[in-house]
């Protein structure tokens, strides 16, 4: 998001700060921006610049007063005051804060550390297990039926917010399965305050070789840095790290790369 939008998803989500967390209410927030995302005429209408707020506030009071709690009607109203640069931003908006509210949930049942471990492991299985993202991923199969595929595979083994968000995740709202995981990964960094870190190594790190990276990282970056670390036998010795947009590479293979590209131009 950029511009007023950027701004206006600030102010929901110090409303969302403000409000005690039930567990239901990223799936309530979640609901909304699907009504949202198939009702053009309402988005439009909680939207209009040229509509006042209390126009917008009020259109949101008598649509959803009643039939949401009032924690996910103080946040919507909340957003929906807000100036958004596009129609579709208000939707993504409260697709975000959604995500934030499980989050917030999970870290009030003193279960972030494991959330945050689980949807990294299942973003990893998903890679790996191709014929398991092609069902994820393929529209011609209903939502349902691929919902009720990935819930029946987690069933017992994951807590109930990563069953959630890894619904929400095959539903995507317009993004791939690997990006849906990858921000919900990252929220639940920004939960505490941290940034992501994918590293990937030929052999696994010891948990002193990851203190110390995580260290080493913070240092260099100003903030806490979460590890995610992948075992890869491409890397041919080394570590690769990415944050974000950067990469530090220091692996032998990017070292035979180079060489080789020097030897050849």
């Amino acid at each position: 998001m950029r511009g007023a939008s950027k701004e206006s998803l600030a102010r929901a989500e110090e409303a969302l700060a403000g409000v005690t967390v039930s567990e239901g209410l990223g799936a309530e927030l979640f609901s909304v921006a699907k009504v949202l995302d198939t009702n053009g005429s309402l988005r439009r209408a909680l939207t209009d610049p040229a509509r006042g707020s209390e126009s917008r506030t009020g259109l949101v009071r008598q649509l959803l007063g009643g039939k949401i709690s009032d924690q996910a009607l103080e946040i919507v109203t909340a957003a929906v005051v807000g100036r958004w640069v596009s129609g579709r931003d208000l939707g993504d908006a409260l697709d975000d804060l959604s995500v934030q509210a499980e989050v917030a949930f999970a870290d009030g049942q003193g279960k972030l550390d494991e959330l945050e471990d689980q949807l990294f492991r299942l973003d990893r299985v998903v890679a790996v297990e191709r014929v398991l993202a092609s069902k994820l991923s393929d529209r011609t199969i209903p939502l349902e039926a691929r919902q009720e595929l990935i819930r029946g595979l987690l069933q017992g083994k994951v807590d109930a917010v990563t069953v959630r968000l890894v619904e929400r995740a095959v539903d995507g709202r317009g993004r791939g399965f690997a990006g849906a995981m990858r921000a919900y990964q990252v929220a639940a960094a920004a939960r505490r305050s941290a940034s992501i870190a994918t590293v990937r190594v030929a052999t696994d790190l010891t948990e002193a070789e990851r203190a110390r990276l995580a260290e080493l990282l913070g240092r260099q970056y100003g903030r806490q840095i979460q590890l995610n670390v992948i075992v890869d036998p491409g890397v041919v010795g080394g570590v690769r790290v990415d944050i974000g947009d950067e990469v530090i590479d220091g692996t032998i293979a990017a070292r035979l790369d180079e060489a080789q590209r020097r030897i050849a131009g």
